[in-house]
């Protein structure tokens, strides 16, 4: 339905770029606003595979609250739909654009506005990348947990809009449980501030929470209030190698009963080790099936790693080798950063899929994926955030063989079946995009749906917002 009121308005009378970018120069500066079909076509997708995107009639690149504010008036006018969009490093399609579509990149939106160590709070513009926030309240001595694989790259934006995770969740936690307010400009471009600078609040619905894994369906994130915790002793990390992936399983699952809340709990499969080693000449040891990193970042990490590699070792650890220092420690994580790219690396191209499940049936799913990657023949590396149950087996194949193409999405969509037969849910961090929309229907269930399809038409009635995405 609100679909068909963005295609009744385009195919009755299409809105020409020409009228449409003089709407926005209206009330833009003209180097916000870009038409070079060239330089517009690099804005048409993130990083995920088989995911259609669209040309985009214009690129904007907005400095300013008002500007946005000023796109989506304009937008709302016109009929026009509109794409938000963020460093692009996402992985289900969720930035692509549709033809005809006004991108709006926050990515020059790109300032921290405050940082109160009493409070514990940062405030930031959503073109703020992750990895530069982090270093900038380690100043202060405090901690921006949440943490993606591309925290060098990705927005806090972005990551918002995906409800991001990342390497240390199994201790902190994900990019939901940091969002404490936002500034967020409707459909309308009316603006909205939802949540609080307090540690406590509870007036009325939790409108913050909805708008984060949202994917830029529901509003347009212009400005965030993100919770900051001390930052923590530096962190000493174990290796331990295992001669199947489900007694790497069992090791998790004795560690989480056990009581211990590591830092980072992290799993790499004989494939993604090999990966690494080709790529970056890493050194790790190819001779293993499971590759288990776990992390402390207590006062006393290297106790706290002498107990949890004695659980290694009762689950079947064929060895188990702790870090000496940081700087070990961090050549460990590393590796485990660089997995998805090293796995790109050797068909040419990936599907990473974002199936989480319970952790008691981790080591169900890594065989199932075993059995999967088999049966179609196909190079498929797992790596996990193995204490949060969430895995990213990743589909390796050659985008120019259709055939090897048409057994990746095959094997792509059967991990995703798997997952849920075993409890788990088709995304853990990444989102649903167009890459998992038919999925989403299958995992939410008719009753959902209509509240979330509700939901979207109460934030944006005309369908402008980043249409086609999740449902």
């Amino acid at each position: 339905m609100i679909m068909s009121r963005i295609e009744a308005r385009r195919d009755e009378d299409t809105v020409a770029a020409g009228p449409l970018v003089d709407r926005l120069l209206g009330g833009l500066p003209a180097e916000v606003v870009l038409t070079d079909p060239d330089v517009t076509a690099s804005y048409a997708n993130d990083m995920a595979s088989f995911c259609p995107a669209g040309s985009p009639a214009v690129v904007v690149l907005p400095r300013t609250v008002e500007q946005v504010q000023h796109v989506m008036r304009t937008a709302t006018e016109l009929r026009v739909p509109v794409v938000p969009q963020g460093a692009r490093t996402g992985l289900s399609g969720a930035a692509n654009a549709t033809d005809g579509c006004i991108v709006l990149s926050l990515t020059k939106m790109d300032r921290i506005l405050e940082i109160d160590p009493v409070d514990r709070i940062a405030v930031v513009e959503p073109g703020v990348i992750n990895a530069a926030l982090s270093r900038a309240v380690a100043e202060h001595g405090l901690a921006y947990p949440p943490d993606p694989s591309s925290w060098e790259m990705c927005t806090i934006g972005g990551n918002i809009g995906t409800a991001s995770g990342g390497l240390c969740c199994v201790k902190y936690g994900v990019t939901a449980e940091y969002v404490l307010g936002l500034d967020v400009v409707l459909a309308d471009g009316r603006l909205l501030t939802t949540g609080r600078r307090t540690v406590k609040g509870v007036a009325g619905y939790d409108l913050t929470r909805l708008f984060v894994g949202s994917e830029g369906s529901l509003g347009i994130v212009v400005r965030a209030v993100l919770a900051l915790r001390p930052k923590p002793p530096e962190q000493l990390v174990l290796a331990a190698e295992f001669a199947s992936g489900a007694a790497a399983s069992d090791a998790v699952c004795r560690i989480m009963a056990g009581g211990h809340v590591p830092s980072l709990l992290e799993l790499m499969d004989r494939t993604t080790v090999k990966a690494v080693n080709d790529m970056a000449r890493m050194g790790l040891p190819e001779s293993t099936e499971a590759l288990l990193l776990a992390a402390f970042d207590t006062a006393d990490p290297a106790a706290d790693l002498a107990a949890l590699g004695a659980l290694c070792e009762e689950a079947g650890a064929t060895q188990v080798v702790p870090a000496e220092d940081a700087a070990e420690s961090e050549m460990l994580l590393q590796a485990r950063r660089m997995s998805l790219v090293a796995l790109e690396a050797v068909k040419g191209t990936t599907m990473i899929d974002d199936v989480c499940v319970p952790r008691s049936r981790l080591g169900e799913l890594i065989e199932g994926v075993e059995r999967i990657s088999g049966k179609h023949g196909l190079t498929i590396g797992v790596v996990a955030h193995a204490g949060d149950g969430n895995t990213h087996p990743t589909v390796c194949f050659d985008a120019s063989d259709p055939d090897e193409s048409r057994r990746a999405r095959e094997s792509f969509d059967e991990i995703m079946a798997l997952g849920l037969e075993l409890g788990g849910t088709i995304t853990g961090e990444h989102g649903v995009g167009v890459l998992k929309k038919e999925w989403l229907a299958r995992e939410a269930g008719p009753v959902s749906m209509e509240m979330q399809r509700a939901v979207k038409r109460a934030f944006d009635p005309l369908g402008i917002l980043n249409p086609g995405k999740l449902f």
